[in-house]
């Protein structure tokens, strides 16, 4: 195994995501070179997902799996945020080929439940996995879980703001971050740092997000992305935030870059 860097966070119902970092992964790295860096927006074709309320949505983890116990909320971040990805990048007929339903909501959770325990067995680093430990995992390892299954060909990452915006030029990025008490109540249009303390409220875990809008976009005179840039992102608990997504500035990715992640699950032009 090699020698990888890894940060572990408590997991709870809403919040399951670990950084692992894998310095192998450097080589997939996309630098950023001047490219221009526009809007962009990405549509999942999946609803919004809810990780938890599993039990008022008809979700019963005992029927998923032998040897559990139904629970009422997984953090399954992972797979949830990768789910909301992967329904942008394939088309309808794909994702109904890999029994992803783009209709029912439930449906698809159950899906992304399934997606996140492939993801617990592909983090060799931990010894525990879903079923029957919500012990969490990685975009890493998330990542492995859809090249395992055939629904990406590769994946990359990005380590600076304007690679970021550059990979977003392409498709959704996933995003695995601390969690913040202030981020939990959202200001309006769903901005998780609207409040000027945020930086100073508690560590409440880590979570997986699903980068899928890069909006307002300034420059600064040398080029770089100005702190004003916004990203969009789909998060996985329901009607959270604005319609189930949240926003953020590129300076607070700035400020969370150290304990910050990004994966981009692609496909090859073919």
């Amino acid at each position: 195994m090699p020698d990888l860097e890894i940060h572990q966070y408590e997991v709870a119902g809403h919040l399951g995501r670990h950084l692992v970092l894998d310095p192998r992964s450097l080589a997939y790295r996309r630098r950023y070179t001047g490219e221009p860096l526009r809007p962009v927006e990405w549509a999942p074709k999946v609803p919004v997902l809810d990780q938890q309320n599993l039990g008022q949505q008809g979700i019963r983890t005992s029927l998923l799996f032998e040897g559990v116990d139904d629970v009422d909320a997984l953090g399954s971040c992972t797979g949830n945020a990768a789910t909301a990805l992967i329904s942008v990048l394939h088309s309808l007929e794909a994702l109904d080929a890999a029994g992803l339903s783009v209709v029912d909501a439930a449906a698809a959770e159950a899906w992304a439940i399934g997606l996140y325990s492939d993801a617990t067995h592909r983090d060799q680093w931990n010894d525990a996995a879903w079923p029957a430990e919500d012990c969490g995992s990685s975009g890493l390892g998330v990542a492995k879980a859809l090249r395992t299954r055939g629904l990406i060909d590769q994946y990359g990452h990005a380590t600076t703001a304007e690679e970021l915006a550059m990979l977003l030029q392409t498709g959704p990025v996933l995003m695995g971050m601390p969690w913040l008490s202030a981020f939990s109540d959202p200001g309006p249009d769903g901005f998780i740092d609207s409040d000027p303390t945020w930086a100073t409220s508690p560590l409440e875990g880590g979570h997986e997000v699903c980068i899928t809008a890069l909006e307002d976009v300034t420059t600064n005179p040398d080029g770089t992305l100005a702190d004003s840039t916004v990203l969009l992102f789909v998060n996985s608990w329901g009607a959270w935030g604005d319609q189930g997504h949240g926003r953020m500035t590129i300076r607070s990715y700035r400020t969370l870059r150290p304990e910050i992640d990004l994966t981009q699950p692609r496909l090859d032009v073919r």
